[in-house]
């Protein structure tokens, strides 16, 4: 089994003593990350492969990022490119940012699995391929005129030819299943054999299958079987003669867990309304990749949480604006095609000036577009997609774990500032994966609603009587946030809609004057969220920001913090220097990010769109910015991102990377 080039391996002999005692025959190695996908079609499960293998390596306490990918349709046509499903995962002994940009390890379960991938594969990598399936009816239709086991098309890579369907069937033939039942448990082979090679540990995935087919005796214990029917075949079989270990990453101590992005968008929305003391309502129509949110949400009635899944994206979002006039943490949930239909109704919570939650699990567009592939093109959507001057702020996670975080920081701005929100998730996020440190309730933000209970206003009547009265729309000096009022509170009655509000007392008003100071001071409200965010972090190794050897920033948002900063280090242990800074924020922008910009000769910004940020960052700072664009449903891959702030690192001081060979090194990069 060949590693990774840029892997560290350590060989030990079996029975050497101390803790090098094994009853096993074969040497084990050391390595210090490895890249796996499992590929074959969406039908062969290699979405729960790919997820226990992580659930085990989580337990194990690697660092790890994932990259689940797989077709829009239910069921793809079975044997063809468009239909298959892929699962990779990255794990180390360090802090790792990606899922990685090329697996060291395929397992193919057929020859479309095999199509599909094998450009992916690093030059010398290894290749497990299931040969059942390898008939000239499926080469076919994978696009092969001949069988590339059998030629010499699969030269530089080391291939292991196994029937991995017949194995299974053998192994699970006493439990009363048919060949066609039994052939799907195929899945569990693999993972067993992996799960020996790789020395995870498997009674957490054996715990999984009982409690899964609980109610499926055969099932579960064929499934069973069959996994275990994989760790002794890999233990014994001369196919493989090494096992590998890639040993715990150091982590700051604490509880963790592995979670996805969804999932963790959900704890962070249900945190997020407990820190209010607000019942939390979803308004929500399903749509791809944001529909996990709506399952998880409907699982926490006990945190007060309601959940609607409603007839479309109007309603819904109509729903949880009208829960948020009514005292509760309104959300909402969707893609970009439901934003479009949301629009309406977004405004209509900029005029109304109440807390509203609006998810974005962006994906690949326009129009349907590409459902489960990810994209960041949703930003001036999010900045601009609305009729008339419509402010509202807009933040990104940077990560699966951080979209707990960002979704608290959400709440936290609607709450308190009394306006709609946009959370630009994406594909990426949502469905990937990471450990997670599980936060101490007690370091939470409190967030205070700050209802009102009675009226806010005295007027003084021509006789000099003074009487109290409810002025929905006078402002708090600090924030401009107007009262958020219960319905139903006595001396609180007040009209609330669409047609522009008159300052401070808050009845309709046609009068331009008004109109137009309305318009700047929902702006100045949403710019004043500003005041409250902390200085941004500059990673620059070279120096205090601004002031080191780093003439070259990198500034990124969502998702591309991953491959930005493994791009970084790559450019960093070739001899240059390069900043990084990454934005949650995006409207309003943090008020040292202008300084910040001014401090450095050139700034790339990285983005799964033509430029939107990039677009925003020229508009609003006049600098010229260097984009790096991408918008193929794929994340950014950190070799060629490195390579390409090489260039402009290159460009903008002469220096060149620090080797014997620069041209060398370079190459191995864009590798």
């Amino acid at each position: 089994m060949s590693t990774h080039p840029d892997s560290r391996e350590r060989t030990r002999v079996p029975g050497s003593g101390g803790n090098g005692v094994t009853s096993s025959a074969k040497e084990i190695k050391q390595l210090d990350r490895v890249i796996i996908r499992f590929a074959g079609d969406s039908g062969d499960g290699m979405q729960l492969t790919g997820d226990r293998f992580t659930q085990e390596t989580a337990s194990f306490g690697n660092d790890l990022a994932t990259f689940p990918n797989f077709p829009a349709e239910i069921r793809a046509p079975q044997g063809t490119l468009p239909g298959v499903s892929s699962f990779q995962v990255h794990f180390a002994d360090h802090d790792i940012l990606t899922p990685g940009d090329a697996p060291d390890v395929l397992v193919a379960m057929n020859p479309a699995a095999l199509k599909a991938n094998l450009s992916d594969l690093r030059q010398g990598g290894s290749i497990i391929v299931d040969t059942h399936d390898f008939t000239a009816r499926n080469l076919a239709k994978a696009g092969y005129a001949g069988d590339p086991l059998e030629d010499e098309s699969l030269a530089e890579y080391a291939v292991h030819s196994l029937d991995l369907t017949g194995m299974t069937v053998e192994a699970v033939k006493g439990f009363g299943l048919s060949r066609k039942d039994a052939a799907r448990a195929k899945n569990m082979f693999a993972l067993g054999m992996l799960s020996w090679m790789y020395s995870r540990p498997t009674d957490s995935t054996v715990a999984f299958l009982e409690r899964r087919f609980a109610k499926a005796a055969g099932i579960r214990d064929a499934n069973i079987a069959a996994f275990k029917a994989g760790w002794n075949f890999g233990e014994t079989s001369e196919a493989f003669v090494a096992q590998y270990e890639i040993k715990p990453a150091p982590m700051t101590p604490g509880t963790y867990r592995n979670i996805s992005g969804n999932l963790a968008l959900s704890y962070g929305l249900i945190a997020g309304a407990v820190q209010s003391g607000l019942p939390l309502f979803l308004g929500s129509y399903p749509i791809t990749p944001a529909s996990d949110i709506l399952h998880e949400l409907s699982k926490h009635k006990r945190f007060g949480v309601t959940t609607l899944q409603a007839e479309d994206e109007i309603a819904g979002i109509g729903a949880a604006l009208g829960a948020s006039f009514a005292g509760v943490l309104g959300i909402t949930t969707t893609s970009g095609p439901g934003i479009a239909l949301k629009s309406e109704t977004i405004g209509l919570g900029v005029m109304m000036e109440l807390p509203l939650i609006v998810v974005d699990v962006q994906r690949g567009g326009p129009s349907t577009g590409l459902p489960t592939k990810t994209e960041q093109a949703d930003l001036l959507q999010a900045m601009f997609g609305r009729n008339g001057e419509s402010p509202v702020p807009i933040v990104a996670p940077r990560s699966p774990a951080d979209c707990f975080d960002t979704a608290v920081e959400a709440a936290r701005i609607a709450v308190t500032h009394r306006t709609p929100v946009m959370l630009l998730s994406d594909g990426m996020l949502a469905n990937g994966s990471e450990p997670w440190l599980i936060p101490e309730v007690d370091g939470l933000v409190t967030i205070d609603p700050d209802f009102l209970t009675e009226p806010n206003h005295e007027v003084t009547a021509k006789d000099g009587t003074v009487r109290k009265e409810f002025w929905p729309y006078l402002r708090k000096d600090e924030t401009l946030a107007r009262p958020w009022a219960i319905p139903g509170t006595p001396g609180l009655e007040h009209r609330i809609g669409g047609l522009e509000k008159g300052d401070g007392h808050g009845n309709i008003s046609y009068d331009p004057a008004n109109h137009d100071f309305m318009v700047r001071t929902r702006q100045a409200k949403v710019e004043r969220i500003a005041d409250a965010l902390p200085p941004l972090e500059v990673d620059d190794p070279s120096g205090p920001q601004g002031h080191g050897r780093a003439k070259v920033l990198m500034l990124g948002w969502g998702s591309t913090y991953g491959p930005i900063g493994a791009a970084c280090r790559r450019v960093r242990q070739a001899g240059l220097d390069v900043a990084q800074v990454h934005l949650r924020h995006l409207n309003p922008f943090p008020k040292d990010l202008g300084e910040i910009i001014k401090k450095y000769d050139a700034v790339m910004v990285p983005e799964m769109n033509l430029g939107q940020l990039s677009l925003l960052l020229r508009a609003k700072y006049l600098v010229d910015v260097v984009g790096y664009n991408q918008v193929n449903g794929m994340p950014l891959k950190a070799a060629e991102l490195a390579a390409a702030i090489i260039d402009l690192v290159e460009a903008t001081t002469g220096d060149a990377p620090s080797s014997v060979n620069d041209h060398a090194l370079h190459k191995e990069i864009v590798k």
